[in-house]
C-alpha cells in the first residue's frame, strides 16, 4: 500500500477482537516509535504499554468510562519527560514530540493490519495513578491497539482550498 492510502485506512477503532497482538508486529509498531523525530533528538518519553485487563478497567475510568479501552489487546500511554520543557517558538515541547512519536505508531499499526484510537480524554491524576506515573513525567497521550472488529466510518474533511494558503495568511 502506497502512503497515502495508509493514511486513508488508518481511523479511530472503537471495537476490537479479543485476539492478542503477534510479538513481531508489536516490535515493528514499537520501532516506528523509537524511531520518530523529537526536538534536537532528546527522545524525552516513555511509553507505557498496558495489556492487564485489570490496569485497562481502571483506565476506562480515568478516560471518561470509554468502555471500548478495556476491549483492546492493548493501550498504550505516551508520557513526556520534559514536561515544562518549551519550545523556542513558545509551544510545549512534549506534547509535539509525542504527537509526532504516536501518529507514528498509529500509521506502523494500520500498516500491519492493525487499529487504533487516539484517547485525548482522560484524568491525567487518575491516569498517573493506575499506571504508576513519576512526578517527573506527564500523560500526554493514550492510544489503543489491536484487531478491528468494526469498519471505518467514512471520513469527511475539508477541501484543501479552505486549509492552506500561501505566502500570507488570506
Amino acid at each position: 500500500m502506497d502512503f497515502l492510502g495508509l493514511v486513508r485506512s488508518r481511523y479511530a477503532c472503537r471495537s476490537y477482537l479479543p485476539q492478542p497482538i503477534e510479538e513481531e508486529k508489536l516490535a515493528r509498531v514499537l520501532e516506528a516509535v523509537r524511531l520518530a523525530p523529537s526536538g534536537s533528538n532528546r527522545q524525552p518519553w516513555k511509553f507505557v504499554l498496558v495489556r492487564d485487563p485489570q490496569v485497562k478497567r481502571a483506565l476506562v475510568h480515568a478516560c471518561a468510562n470509554q468502555r471500548f479501552i478495556a476491549s483492546a489487546p492493548l493501550v498504550i500511554a505516551g508520557c513526556g519527560l520534559m514536561p515544562d520543557r518549551m519550545m523556542s517558538c513558545g509551544v510545549p515541547g512534549d506534547p509535539v514530540d509525542l504527537a509526532i512519536a504516536m501518529e507514528h505508531l498509529s500509521l506502523a499499526a494500520t500498516a500491519e493490519g492493525l487499529a487504533s484510537c487516539w484517547i485525548g480524554s482522560f484524568s491525567q491524576d487518575e491516569v498517573r495513578a493506575a499506571l504508576d506515573i513519576p512526578p517527573t513525567a506527564k500523560v500526554i497521550e493514550l492510544m489503543t491497539l489491536g484487531y478491528p472488529a468494526d469498519l471505518p466510518r467514512p471520513k469527511t474533511r475539508k477541501p484543501l482550498s479552505e486549509i492552506v494558503v500561501v505566502d500570507r495568511w488570506q
